[in-house]
């Protein structure tokens, strides 16, 4: 049974430096109407910015996530993302006065605790759920990382990291429920990293706001108090930091014995919320982490787009991607005779790739003048239905197709390689280069049979009806 949408009651915030810029940042949380989802509300060039958790925003996942709309720009996003998924809530406005949220102590929990201060509000609409059809995979051989997304009626995470560290060794952990576990068992596990990665971190420009408080490092074999005393100078620790006989540098105390596995599954379930809504599946994680998590993310979109196309226009999902017959494409598209130059869509692939076909008859209407005892296709029409399968690929890409067009702004390199004529199949491969602002830049080739006919870089806009 799905549950409804969920916000807070009142506002709340919370007050700290940020783990990687260590600049000084204060989170504000708001309610947010139905809809809304997670938005981060930050100082842009021009005054405030309205920055939706979207895994489309994702720039960067060095050592944590990244989110950016321009130039406006917010680090470290995973904790509190995974927060308010570990609560359920679906819809908040997050004010933040910089750009990174306060670290707290390195875990979910301080913003956990904040959120619960501020009341959950149920509200009067259902939540809609990703759930997946069968497994989706997504794998990085060379590394040894493995997610794998099984279908369930809940959402569950079993994750598992080996290192080769006496400290740590083969950790394990299965969440089976957000709303039994996730404050008690994940929430108040902290982010770690080696002794070996600090220095190297730090020279990246990292971690300016970390320390013992917010922070476990674990001493890697073969370092010695001298490795410790460096740091102590690096970071400026106010106290003696020593090599701890746990294998933990300072003898933190662990929260949980497995409290590094509890914390990958924070994050994990923080990056994930980027696809925008709350999902009912069983994830299988080995030795992954924010690369690994926005990647899957990435593959879940897709899913999610392909459902959301089959559902809009009744076009039935493939292994290949999706299709769309004639009627369907009419629906999208505002093209209407004689310029709707697209018969089928074979594979769509959103913001990456389509595969279109147009059979050319005898009983085109350009025949009659082009040329009539010679007929042969127009190359600028062979064009303009390359351009069409390209806007197509690209109305796909938005919440409101029906409301806006494509106008093309640029042909380059366009060349005709050979004549199209009555009885021939067109087949047009389109990929999509960039995408930015609402323009974007293609690639297409047109082809008969397996022999190319035609090919073009294209550019084109959104615009309004």
């Amino acid at each position: 049974m799905n549950k409804h949408q969920r916000t807070i009651q009142k506002p709340a915030e919370l007050t700290g430096i940020g783990l990687h810029t260590g600049v000084p940042s204060i989170i504000r949380f708001l309610p947010a109407p139905v809809g809304t989802g997670v938005v981060f509300r930050v100082p842009g060039a021009n005054g405030l910015v309205d920055l939706k958790a979207d895994i489309g925003h994702v720039i960067d996942v060095n050592r944590g996530t990244t989110i950016a709309l321009g130039e406006a720009k917010v680090h470290t996003v995973e904790h509190v993302l995974s927060a308010l998924a570990g609560l359920e809530i679906d819809n908040c406005l997050c004010e933040l006065n910089n750009i990174e949220p306060p670290v707290g102590d390195g875990s979910s929990k301080p913003f956990v605790d904040v959120l619960l201060s501020a009341g959950i509000e149920t509200q009067d609409a259902p939540k809609t759920y990703f759930e997946p059809d069968g497994p989706i995979n997504y794998s990085e051989p060379a590394r040894g990382v493995d997610l794998i997304v099984l279908p369930s009626d809940d959402f569950r995470v079993t994750f598992m990291v080996d290192y080769r560290n006496p400290a740590l060794g083969t950790q394990y952990t299965t969440l089976g429920s957000l709303e039994d576990e996730y404050i008690k068992d994940y929430a108040p596990a902290r982010t770690f990293c080696f002794m070996s990665e600090v220095e190297f971190l730090h020279k990246q420009g990292l971690i300016k706001g970390g320390n013992l408080e917010n922070a476990v490092v674990i001493c890697d074999n073969g370092y010695t108090q001298e490795d410790a005393d460096r740091l102590q100078e690096i970071f400026h620790y106010p106290n003696e930091v020593h090599i701890g006989k746990t294998g933990i540098l300072g003898d933190v105390a662990l929260r949980f014995p497995n409290e590094p596995v509890r914390h990958k599954v924070v994050d994990l379930i923080g990056d994930l919320s980027l696809i925008g809504m709350p999902i009912k599946a069983h994830i299988l994680a080995a030795r992954s982490g924010h690369a690994a998590n926005v990647a899957l993310a990435r593959k879940l979109r897709a899913e999610i787009d392909k459902k959301r196309l089959a559902d809009n226009y009744k076009a039935p999902p493939t292994e290949q991607g999706i299709q769309l017959d004639a009627q369907a494409i009419a629906n999208i598209m505002p093209h209407r005779y004689p310029m709707l130059l697209i018969d089928k869509i074979t594979n769509l692939e959103a913001g990456k790739h389509v595969t279109a076909i147009k059979n050319v008859t005898f009983n085109e209407p350009y025949f009659m003048g082009h040329f009539p005892h010679h007929p042969v296709m127009p190359g600028v029409l062979i064009i303009e239905a390359m351009a069409q399968a390209g806007g197509l690929m690209l109305l796909h890409m938005i919440d409101n197709p029906q409301e806006m067009v494509v106008y093309f702004l640029g042909i380059d390199s366009a060349r005709f390689r050979r004549p199209v004529r009555p009885g021939d199949q067109l087949r047009f491969e389109v990929d999509m280069l960039s995408f930015r602002r609402g323009m974007c830049k293609i690639a297409g080739r047109a082809f008969v049979d397996d022999n190319l006919v035609t090919e073009a870089t294209m550019m084109a806009m959104l615009m309004e009806r």
